[in-house]
C-alpha cells in the first residue's frame, strides 16, 4: 500500500497532526506546523517539492475571495442576534406552555423549538445554551429525568448542524464542490456535475425533518412506557390566557425569516451569501420590533460573530496547508489505493469513511474532521461512483453525533456548563439513546436514498 518513504511521511503526518490535536493544542497552528514541518522533512530527502509550499499564498487567496464562504459570518450574525435578543426565550418559553399540559409534551416543544432554534441559528452551541438555560430549570420543576431531559436538550440542540442554513453544511458544501471538481479532473470530466450550498441545504432538509420525527417519536414512547420521567405540567389561568395568540406572535416571526432565507437559496432566486444577508437584515428586524435591538447588543453579537468566524476560518487555513502538503508527499495516491482495496466496492468504501467519521467524532471537533478527511476520502468516493449529495448528507448526520458522543462531545460539555449540579455521567446516559436514533437515520437515508436526492431534483 505504501512505496515510497515520502508516502510513508504522509501517513505519519496524519497521526502526528491527530496526536497534535488530541493535546489540545490550537487546531489551525497544529495543522499548519505540521504540515509545514513534514514538508521540510520531506524536502529534505527529495520526497517533497518544497517550491509547492509557494502556492500556498494562492490557495488561501482563493479563500478569502470564495463568495459562499463569506454567508459563514453573515448567518453566525443572524444567530447570535436571535439569541442574544431572546426571541428564541420567548418561543421557548410559549410552545413550552403550548404543549405542556401533554405527558411529554414538555420534551416535545423542546424538540419543535430546537428545529425552529437550528433553522434560524444554524449554530449548535447557541441553541444548546439556549434551550438548556430556559427549558431544562422547567423541566427540572416538573419531575423530567435528568437523563431524558439532557438527551432530549443536546439532541434538539444538534439538529442546527443539520437543518439549513447550517454553516456546517456550507463548509461541508465548500469542501465537497472542491472534492467534486477534483474528482471530475480525474476523470476527465471538464464537464461534469456540479455542486452547489443549494443543494446540499435542500437534501438535508427531509433528513432534518426525519431527525425531529424519531426524536418525537422517542419522547412519546418514553411516556408511554416511563409516564413518570416526562410528566404533564399544570399551567395557571393566567399563563393560558391568550396562549395560542402569544404563541403565534413567537413562532410566526422566525419561520418567516427561515422561509425567506431558504427559499430564496433553494429556488435559486438569490445564493447562499445573498440569503445570509437577508437573514442577518431580518433578524435585526424582528429584534428592533420587539424593542430590543440595541448599541449595546449589536456590538455583543458582533463581538461573538467575529470570535466564531475568525475560529472557523482560522481551521480552514491551517487544514488547506495541510492537504496541500498531504498530496504534495503522495498521501492521497495511499488513500486511494486503501480505499479501492476494500472488500464491497463503493458500499465497502463508504461504509468505512462514515466509520472513521464516526469514530473520529469521538475524539477531534466537527470542523477538524471536515477539513482534514473530507478532502482525502471524498475525490475517491466520487471517482467509484458515490452521489456527492448523498454523501454529502449521510456525511453531515454521522457527524451531529460527534457533538454527543464521549468524551469530548461539545453539545455534552454546553449543556454541562449552564446546568449547575448535573453530573455529566448523567448527560452522557442521557445522549446515548438520541445517538442511536441519529445512526438509525443514517440507515434509513443509505436504504432509501430519496430522502436525500428526491427535494433537489424537484427544486433545482
Amino acid at each position: 500500500m505504501i512505496e515510497s518513504t515520502s508516502e510513508l511521511l504522509s501517513v505519519l503526518m496524519f497521526l502526528a497532526a491527530f496526536l497534535v490535536l488530541l493535546t489540545g493544542f490550537p487546531v489551525a497552528f497544529g495543522l499548519m506546523g505540521t504540515a509545514v514541518a513534514f514538508a521540510a522533512i520531506g524536502a529534505a530527502i527529495d520526497g517533497f517539492a518544497w517550491p509547492l509550499m509557494s502556492s500556498a499564498g494562492g490557495r488561501l487567496l482563493d479563500l478569502m475571495t470564495n463568495e459562499t464562504l463569506v454567508a459563514v459570518p453573515l448567518f453566525i450574525f443572524m444567530g447570535v442576534i436571535l439569541e442574544r435578543s431572546k426571541i428564541a426565550e420567548d418561543l421557548l418559553i410559549t410552545m413550552g406552555q403550548a404543549f405542556g399540559k401533554l405527558r411529554g409534551g414538555l420534551g416535545i416543544s423542546v424538540v419543535i423549538v430546537g428545529a425552529i432554534l437550528s433553522a434560524s441559528t444554524g449554530i449548535v452551541g447557541a441553541t444548546v445554551v439556549t434551550m438548556g438555560l430556559i427549558s431544562l430549570p422547567a423541566m427540572t420543576r416538573v419531575g423530567y429525568d435528568p437523563r431524558l431531559s439532557s438527551g432530549i436538550i443536546c439532541a434538539s440542540g444538534t439538529l442546527a448542524q443539520l437543518i439549513p442554513p447550517s454553516t456546517v453544511l456550507i463548509l461541508l458544501g465548500v469542501t465537497l464542490q472542491n472534492a467534486n471538481t477534483q474528482a471530475n479532473l480525474q476523470m476527465g470530466r471538464f464537464g461534469g456535475s456540479t455542486l452547489s450550498i443549494a443543494d446540499l441545504f435542500a437534501a438535508a432538509f427531509l433528513p432534518g425533518l426525519l431527525l425531529v420525527g424519531l426524536y418525537v417519536l422517542w419522547i412519546i414512547t418514553t411516556a408511554i412506557f416511563r409516564p413518570k420521567s416526562c410528566p404533564a405540567i399544570e399551567s395557571t389561568p393566567e399563563e393560558l390566557r391568550d396562549l395560542w395568540w402569544r404563541a403565534l406572535v413567537a413562532v410566526l416571526p422566525p419561520i418567516a425569516l427561515i422561509i425567506l432565507v431558504l427559499g430564496s437559496i433553494v429556488t435559486g432566486t438569490a445564493t447562499a451569501t445573498e440569503s445570509s444577508a437577508v437573514g442577518a437584515l431580518g433578524a435585526c428586524v424582528l429584534a428592533a420590533l420587539r424593542g430590543r435591538f440595541h448599541r449595546g447588543l449589536l456590538v455583543e453579537v458582533a463581538r461573538s460573530t467575529f470570535f466564531i468566524s475568525t475560529m472557523i476560518f482560522a481551521i480552514l487555513i491551517g487544514a488547506t496547508i495541510f492537504a496541500m502538503v498531504f498530496r504534495g508527499l503522495g498521501g492521497d495516491h495511499v488513500v486511494e489505493r486503501f480505499v479501492t482495496d476494500l472488500p464491497g466496492g463503493l458500499t465497502g468504501a463508504l461504509l468505512f469513511v462514515l466509520a472513521v467519521i464516526f469514530f473520529l467524532g469521538f475524539l477531534i471537533d466537527t470542523f477538524e474532521i471536515i477539513f482534514i478527511v473530507i478532502p482525502i476520502f471524498a475525490p475517491i468516493l466520487i471517482v467509484l461512483g458515490a452521489d456527492p449529495i448523498l454523501f454529502g448528507v449521510l456525511v453531515a448526520i454521522v457527524l451531529q453525533t460527534s457533538y454527543l458522543t464521549p468524551p469530548f462531545g461539545f453539545a455534552i460539555f454546553y449543556l454541562q456548563g449552564v446546568a449547575k449540579g448535573l453530573p455529566i455521567t448523567t448527560i452522557y446516559r442521557g445522549v446515548l439513546p438520541f445517538v442511536g436514533l441519529q445512526l438509525f437515520a443514517v440507515a434509513l437515508v443509505w436504504f432509501f436514498p430519496a430522502l436525500a436526492t428526491w427535494l433537489p431534483e424537484v427544486l433545482l
